[in-house]
């Protein structure tokens, strides 16, 4: 949500203050129409020298299960856990602390991760669970590790969720942080401003897990949201090289992805600080993808439009699900 001048700002004070207590209504109505949440069962699962944190929810029958991939580099599992809950309702759900996050232990050098070694632990859990053929969703950053591992293993996932995913190229990065500054006011923009995103190109710890904290509220069309979401301790000295690497050396990722076969739903926020250009050089790269921009939204529609995001989501997967099953005899 971009500021204002002050004079305008007093003029639509009221009409704001109800949008955003509407938005907010609106998502804690929804949480109030939810059945019980699922189980979630941790296990470990051995995997390229690796024993992993897997997470999942009860199986479905006749029902592929979900992999859903977190974004943030430096975070586990619990960014998309319990929201993406309502999707359980039709499916198993998968997630898993990468490697370096969470639960999951560092892998050795882990000071030259790169995110392609994320993308190859996904293929690599796939076989490990004894799993054929699966669907995957990936967040933010979760989004390109999704593409990636897509591309590694597409004879293997049938349908991809893409949301508020990276762009294909890292060139949207450099201009985020001074977007960032225009979204934020007060204190919130004093504390961004004071952290330099250019040593981020660096693995240090401190720095990475400071500034995403202090970049959390930007990620809100509805500031209220981010006022009543705690931002997430970045706890991940893996994630912090990961990131550093991406930000320093860049990455293109077009010669991989272009032509992609599988179908892919791309959800992205209208409002996202991600600009939306990116969600749109994206389905122009891939072969078989479809754009689903949401109005007012920002990086985190299972919040801030969690009505229309899991419809979008449950009917693109379950689409799929009865198209490929087999004609009554």
């Amino acid at each position: 949500m971009l500021l204002h001048s002050t004079s305008r700002s007093r003029r639509r004070s009221s009409a704001l203050t109800e949008f955003v207590s509407t938005k907010l209504q609106q998502y804690l109505a929804f949480r109030r129409t939810l059945p019980q949440r699922p189980p979630l069962e941790r296990v470990r699962v051995r995997a390229r020298g690796l024993d992993f944190a897997v997470y999942r929810t009860p199986s479905v029958p006749h029902a592929l299960p979900l992999l859903c991939i977190n974004g943030g580099l430096l975070f586990g599992h619990e960014l998309l856990w319990p929201a993406l809950a309502p999707l359980a309702a039709r499916r198993q759900l998968v997630f898993y602390d990468q490697r370096g996050r969470g639960a999951t232990p560092a892998a050795p050098g882990s000071a030259a991760s790169r995110i392609e070694f994320d993308a190859g632990d996904a293929v690599a859990l796939r076989s490990a669970l004894g799993i054929a053929q699966w669907d995957i969703l990936g967040h933010s950053w979760g989004g390109g590790i999704a593409l990636l591992a897509t591309a590694a293993d597409s004879a293997a996932v049938r349908r991809l969720v893409l949301v508020g995913a990276v762009g294909v190229r890292g060139d949207w990065l450099p201009p985020l942080h001074n977007a960032a500054l225009a979204r934020l006011a007060g204190s919130q923009r004093q504390a961004l401003a004071a952290l330099s995103p250019t040593l981020l190109r660096a693995p240090d710890l401190a720095h990475h897990a400071a500034y995403a904290r202090a970049f959390f509220p930007a990620y809100f069309a509805d500031h209220s949201f981010a006022a009543s979401v705690a931002a997430p301790t970045g706890t991940s000295a893996t994630g912090a090289a990961v990131s550093a690497q991406l930000r320093r050396d860049g990455y293109d990722w077009t010669p991989l992805l272009r032509d992609l076969p599988t179908p892919t739903l791309v959800v992205h926020g209208a409002a996202d600080i991600l600009p939306c250009t990116e969600a749109e050089r994206t389905v122009r790269t891939l072969g078989n993808a479809t754009l689903q921009l949401l109005d007012d939204v920002g990086h985190n529609p299972f919040w801030e439009s969690p009505l229309e995001f899991f419809a979008l989501v449950d009917a693109f997967l379950t689409d799929s699900l009865v198209a490929e099953q087999p004609p009554d005899p």
